[in-house]
């Protein structure tokens, strides 16, 4: 990474994420960086993004999510780096900029009738195991030294245990991607009022 230039105005979700504890914290994360876009003589903001224009060929934005719209218990914004891709650093650069402080709306990123993938993990189950973990068959009830393993982990030579014999261990919360997911419809949001609660089904489909 060559530079990093933040927004002016920085959400309280974002700035809990800079922290392992906020409440105790000073909360002074980002104050001397905002005094930047005031320092009229030696313009720092515009010089980084002018060295960004000169020097980089990918430029990404960092994007965090709006969290406390969402009945959990958490403060916390998740952040992530997205890259900007098509024209040229000045075009990419150009448009980083104009989504400073911005909020990004879900129609401004998929489409209706779109085929997306989807990554995610699947649900965490801890330490298990080789029986639950690989359904491997139980041994005879009167196994010493307990029946729910693996009898033979392979021969004394060659003397490793080789990557294809079932072990105990970590099951659940592994990565997945799940592919070729259609978006049927994009709902819109128009209940700014109690009254609008009367079509429940804004986000429904012909399905």
């Amino acid at each position: 990474t060559l530079t990093t230039v933040f927004a002016e105005h920085l959400d309280e979700q974002f700035k809990r994420r800079m922290y392992k504890n906020w409440y105790h914290s000073k909360k002074k994360a980002f104050t001397r960086y905002v005094k930047k876009y005031t320092d009229q003589a030696r313009k720092p903001i515009e010089k980084e993004l002018a060295r960004i224009e000169k020097y980089c060929q990918v430029v990404r934005v960092i994007a965090h999510t709006q969290v406390k719209k969402l009945d959990i218990n958490l403060k916390k914004a998740h952040v992530m780096e997205i890259q900007v891709n098509g024209g040229t650093v000045k075009d990419k650069l150009e448009f980083a900029k104009g989504l400073f402080e911005r909020t990004v709306p879900i129609s401004g990123v998929f489409k209706q009738n779109e085929m997306i993938d989807v990554i995610g993990v699947t649900k965490g189950k801890g330490f298990e195991g080789v029986t639950t973990r690989w359904g491997v068959t139980r041994l005879p009830r009167k196994t010493h030294r307990g029946l729910r393993k693996v009898a033979c982990i392979g021969a004394w030579h060659p003397a490793k245990v080789k990557t294809t014999v079932p072990r105990a261990g970590q099951n659940g919360y592994h990565h997945r991607t799940e592919i070729n997911k259609k978006i049927y419809r994009v709902g819109a949001d128009n209940h700014s009022n109690a009254e609008d609660f009367k079509d429940f089904k804004h986000a429904s489909t012909e399905y």
